[in-house]
């Protein structure tokens, strides 16, 4: 079977503990080394010497290297334990591991090589402009002004999810801003990052500068407790953990909503709608989840016809847009939740497909896209779920208020005193004013966060 080793910041080191990496159908597609606490705690040091070595290469070349990784990422034959594997392969491992189709790992996968490939617009867009020779001499200026930088964090760690390949965008320009990256890799897909680091290192960048540390949950609380910066991928309880300490960037639940204005049809954007519902099988934290109209039967009725034609798939059906559940249990949770739930809500594609959600084919565990009509102060109508799930409810009494913490509000209006409430409203991170899908972002304007300003900081010189 294929072992995937530790890679210790330029050390390649095999386990004796071991965990399978799982099939959706329940078999071992491979094994991983798994790091303990206490060398995850140790391994710091090497990570502090890395980025001593990180910053011998100029910002400017480390950008460079960067770009160059992306073709290979997309078409070479790189390491993954002591294989070789391609991109089809990796494609492969990466549906069986996920449960993704083949088309939406391919679509994740040109995501990540976008932040490889432009990765100097990507820097010029956390910056916002600076000469990336700024990085290097800590002396730079704005419009004139003259600006002094100082890195505040040396290292980045990153407990990270196996939903969607997409997420290791966020991540990638670590080496570019001179940050050793360690990442403790998703049970359900080592494949990626995995994958990310050989391209790096074949591009150029010290193979020191790149941990890849499979662990237990103790493996990642470790890495927190170690690092400056950490990213941390997780559910609601993650989120509410980890909200005071500032080291740390919390990746939880969206609740991405769209507000339909009292000026706007909401017909004239049905596809965008649709396209911020589906994306990526509705897997994403960016998916919308809630959609405020005037109209919300009429809304609800369109939407749930329309999400009716995603049914499940052959995982290599190139048609395939839904992901089965690498976990049955979590399908089944869900399923059970919903059914408890519905009280006093319509399930409108239930009236359209019948009350069948949760269906299996070949093996594989789908729940079948849902649409819901109900009211603003309902259980559901705030409800985010990794499938394409979406409530519909009439506006309540303020609106912008009700939104409530939202990664990505998309606000179809052109009423100027909605947009000023909504550009004014501090509980929205990400905000689209106009059919701009909430699913759809650029990776040069971070949606959550911004690792140039959690890692530097600017101070003034004289």
């Amino acid at each position: 079977m294929l072992h995937l080793p530790l890679l210790r910041h330029g050390e390649v080191y095999r386990s004796l503990d071991t965990a399978p990496v799982p099939d959706v159908r329940g078999e071992a597609l491979a094994e991983v080394s798994l790091a303990n606490p206490g060398l995850l705690r140790r391994d710091r040091r090497r990570a502090d010497a890395a980025w001593e070595q990180l910053r011998t290469l100029p910002t400017a070349e480390r950008v460079s290297r960067t770009q160059a990784a992306a073709s290979s990422f997309l078409e070479a034959e790189l390491p993954a334990g002591d294989r070789l594997i391609g991109p089809e392969e990796h494609v492969r491992l990466t549906s069986r591991a996920t449960g993704l189709p083949h088309a939406l790992v391919r679509r994740n996968l040109q995501k990540v090589a976008w932040s490889l490939q432009y990765a100097d617009q990507v820097l010029r867009g956390l910056t916002r402009g600076l000469d990336p020779a700024a990085l290097d001499t800590g002396l730079g200026e704005v419009a004139g002004v003259p600006l002094g930088l100082v890195q505040t964090a040396r290292t980045l760690a990153a407990v990270l999810p196996s939903n969607s390949p997409g997420v290791h965008t966020l991540w990638t320009c670590a080496p570019s801003l001179g940050l050793p990256v360690i990442l403790k890799p998703g049970r359900g897909d080592p494949w990626t990052p995995l994958r990310v680091v050989a391209a790096l290192v074949a591009a150029g960048l010290p193979a020191e500068a790149f941990a890849f540390v499979p662990a237990e949950h103790d493996g990642g609380a470790a890495l927190v407790e170690a690092h400056d910066r950490v990213m941390v991928f997780g559910g609601e309880e993650t989120v509410r953990r980890y909200a005071h300490d500032p080291r740390v960037e919390v990746h939880g639940p969206g609740f991405a909503k769209i507000l339909v204005g009292p000026d706007a049809r909401w017909q004239d954007h049905l596809d965008v709608i649709v396209e911020s519902v589906v994306s990526n099988g509705g897997r994403s934290c960016i998916n919308t989840s809630t959609v405020v109209s005037d109209d919300a039967d009429g809304l609800a009725a369109a939407l749930a016809a329309r999400l009716a034609a995603l049914e499940p798939r052959d995982l290599e059906d190139p048609e395939a847009g839904l992901a089965a559940f690498s976990e049955r249990a979590m399908a089944d949770g869900i399923e059970a939740r919903l059914a408890e739930a519905m009280a006093g809500a319509r399930d409108v594609s239930a009236e359209l497909r019948g009350p069948q959600r949760r269906v299996e084919r070949d093996g594989l565990v789908f729940l079948r896209p849902t649409v819901v009509r109900c009211a603003a102060d309902h259980a559901l109508a705030r409800t985010e779920l990794p499938f394409p799930f979406v409530s519909v409810v009439s506006p309540p009494a303020d609106p912008v208020g009700w939104l409530g913490p939202s990664l990505v509000v998309m606000a179809l209006t052109d009423d100027p005193a909605l947009r000023r409430r909504l550009l004014d409203a501090r509980h929205v991170d990400r905000l689209h004013l106009g059919p701009v899908p909430t699913s759809r972002i650029r990776w040069d304007q971070p949606h959550e966060g911004n690792l140039f300003d959690a890692c530097w900081r600017r101070r003034a010189v004289g």
